[in-house]
């Protein structure tokens, strides 16, 4: 029996079309890929449970083990995000409680930047399910990620997109997870699967925003507009940069221990 690589990636929508290649696209690999929410991913490659995982950005700091990225994949915003809500139901600058996403690890930092760089706030925060009416019934606001966020720009509450606050706060873009793991997770020919899959993803979005939206009440159109213009999905120059500022900031306020550098797998050699 052949011994899979296994791999774990975020079980929303905007993880799709990283995966799309390995699971669509005809890709002959050794992968087992599971999904889950962000912050068991990430548990799940600190554990050594898998090989790599698309994790949050915050964890790449956090690990006491040296990690590797995956070259040239990230997924980012240089803008809005539409998916990383702050609902809030007094003013921005009297929240005092946040009722944070369970999933969430990255966005949870980057709540706590915003809110204090940009309103110079400090608040307590506690964890809970990704439901705004119930989180709001204990706190005077709810950080809400991932699909659970697509599913309630519409409702009534104001709120801040905190890929537009960072934009607005940096002047750059905010890389909210990327393909990672311990340096030997990855040989070089497993790290070229992965960009060629994001690479087929990148071209099957409006397929992957039609099966997204079968069982949902948004049309197609809702989901390929979310990937294709508020998400960015390069690790190039720029990401790079937003992600260097955001470890100096979140080590700042004591998130971090320190600013990683970042490593990179090897990608294997052309012939």
């Amino acid at each position: 029996m052949v011994n899979k690589t296994r791999l774990n990636a975020v079980s929303y929508l905007n993880t799709r079309p990283l995966t799309y290649g390995l699971e669509h696209g005809g890709l002959d690999h050794g992968f087992e890929i599971l999904y889950d929410i962000p912050s068991v991913c990430a548990r799940q490659v600190r554990t050594g449970e898998a090989s790599a995982g698309v994790i949050p950005s915050i964890e790449y700091a956090r690990s006491a083990v040296p990690y590797a990225i995956v070259p040239g994949i990230s997924i980012a915003s240089d803008g809005p995000v539409g998916s990383i809500l702050l609902f809030h139901k007094v003013p921005l600058r009297r929240i005092r409680t946040v009722a944070m996403d369970v999933g969430s690890r990255t966005s949870v930092a980057l709540a706590r930047i915003v809110l204090r760089e940009r309103y110079g706030l400090d608040f307590d925060s506690v964890d809970r399910p990704p439901d705004v009416p119930a989180m709001l019934e204990g706190a005077d606001a709810a950080l809400v990620i991932g699909d659970a966020a697509l599913e309630s720009t519409d409702r009534p509450e104001p709120r801040l997109d905190l890929g537009e606050a960072w934009r607005e706060l940096t002047g750059l873009p905010f890389v909210y997870a990327f393909w990672a793991g311990k340096g030997d997770g990855l040989a070089p020919g497993e790290v070229e699967l992965l960009i060629e899959s994001k690479k087929q993803g990148m071209a099957a979005l409006d397929e992957i925003a039609g099966v997204h939206a079968r069982n949902r009440s948004r049309p197609p159109s809702f989901y390929a507009s979310y990937l294709r213009d508020n998400l960015v999905y390069d690790l190039g120059e720029r990401e790079r940069s937003g992600l260097t500022e955001f470890y100096g900031l979140a080590r700042t306020l004591g998130l971090v221990p320190d600013v990683p550098e970042l490593r990179f797998y090897s990608r294997q050699r052309r012939r």
